[in-house]
């Protein structure tokens, strides 16, 4: 039989190879074979059937780049940033090249939607003359391999994200939902008091809260309050803060040892790490006296007699120390149509695109404007300025609005 006949029929079994390899892994892939046994058909096929002396293969998991695989030496001295993300096309190595690249002899650079997503090193047997090199010979092979192993390690990796993903947004909108349960399902409008809430959380759970406590029948108590942070810890330490409240209003009438326990809790609970603001009030509806305690939260606006009034007095933030250093206790008769807005800093910090927040001021003078309008409809109006105040800027924090009118 002639060379070239030989030579033909070797041709034709290394394309069916090839092609067989390929609908191998594909089947493979498609079985869903774990990430594990789809390297191992890899480096089978370049090691033992391509006759491949070194290989290193980088794979990016979303944050890093790691070792995927390394057969024939083991390298950690090479910087896949510094070194790799350069070449943007199959490069041969020569002397000239980077010194950290210099035992290997090709790299070819795997992209996924114009992304690097593996970059693979390979070298032929030492002393190995570049012109029988299984390299050259199978190098589009190799690629379109490395290609189709590569990306699906990236989809894999892609699915078990998303599922992650998944698995905690349905956590998180549990628990928002459970978080929802904190704030008051009924405010009330009667002849002594008006009141209306509003609850914007910038995550799905946030840390403000609201709550509103009848006592019995001429006595509320009423709280707004912000846990420093965001998110399920936040959440978490409002919860507890919550529970706490509801249990210490049945059981002391004195708003500054209500505090103090308040203090206590959160502090063992948190351990220092988070903080609260909040503003207590309790208002007895016969004799219309108010007697609260702010504890480092914005100061709530009083509105009486055309005239507001900042309600400042109390203590320092909560969490922070042992013993709060000083407790004072604001007390203040009520006049009749008085309404008090009280509200956290996601409101007044709020910026716009030329990053000058919203304030105080402005807060004030809608108050002002509407204070005819129901209680309900006056916070609407704050949250409709707030909005367009801010434009496309997003939201940079949890939004929290408890308005009350004394009649």
């Amino acid at each position: 039989m002639s060379k070239n006949i030989v030579n033909k029929n070797k041709r034709i079994q290394q394309g069916k190879f090839k092609l067989n390899t390929l609908l191998q892994v594909t089947k493979s892939i498609n079985n869903n074979l774990p990430k594990q046994e789809l390297t191992a058909i890899y480096k089978d096929v370049l090691i033992n059937q391509l006759n491949i002396g070194k290989i290193l293969l980088y794979s990016f998991d979303g944050e890093k780049w790691y070792q995927e695989l390394s057969e024939g030496a083991a390298y950690d001295f090479i910087n896949v940033e510094q070194d790799l993300l350069p070449i943007q096309e199959i490069t041969f190595i020569n002397s000239s090249s980077n010194e950290r690249l210099k035992d290997f002899d090709v790299v070819v650079p795997v992209f996924h939607k114009r992304s690097p997503i593996a970059y693979l090193l390979l070298a032929d047997f030492d002393g190995e003359s570049i012109e029988v090199s299984p390299i050259i010979k199978h190098l589009a092979f190799i690629q379109t391999l490395t290609n189709v192993i590569a990306v699906a390690i990236e989809n894999k990796r892609l699915y078990k994200e998303n599922i992650q993903q998944v698995t905690i947004k349905k956590e998180m909108e549990l628990a928002s939902e459970m978080q929802a349960l904190l704030f008051p399902s009924n405010l009330p409008n009667n002849k002594h008091i008006e009141v209306a809430a509003n609850y914007i959380s910038n995550q799905l759970v946030g840390g403000d809260y609201y709550d509103f406590i009848p006592l019995n029948k001429e006595e509320v108590v009423f709280c707004i309050a912000d846990v420093s942070g965001k998110g399920v810890s936040a959440a978490l330490l409002m919860s507890n803060f919550q529970a706490t409240l509801r249990v210490l209003v049945k059981r002391t009438s004195s708003l500054i040892t209500l505090v103090n326990e308040l203090n206590s809790s959160i502090l063992a609970t948190a351990k220092t790490e988070k903080f609260i603001t909040a503003f207590i009030g309790r208002y007895n509806c016969k004799t219309k006296e108010l007697v609260y305690v702010n504890a480092g939260h914005n100061p709530p606006i009083l509105l009486s007699d055309n005239k507001t009034k900042l309600l400042k007095d109390g203590s320092t933030i909560l969490g922070m120390f042992e013993e709060l250093p000083i407790v004072k206790k604001g007390r203040i008769l009520i006049d009749e149509s008085s309404i008090l807005l009280c509200y956290t800093d996601g409101i007044t910090e709020q910026t716009n695109n030329k990053e000058i927040e919203f304030g105080i001021n402005k807060l004030t003078k809608i108050l002002v404007e509407h204070k005819d309008n129901k209680i309900s409809t006056l916070l609407e109006q704050v949250l409709d300025n707030l909005k367009v105040f801010k434009g496309e800027v997003p939201y940079t924090d949890d939004v929290t609005l408890l308005g009350i009118r004394f009649k």
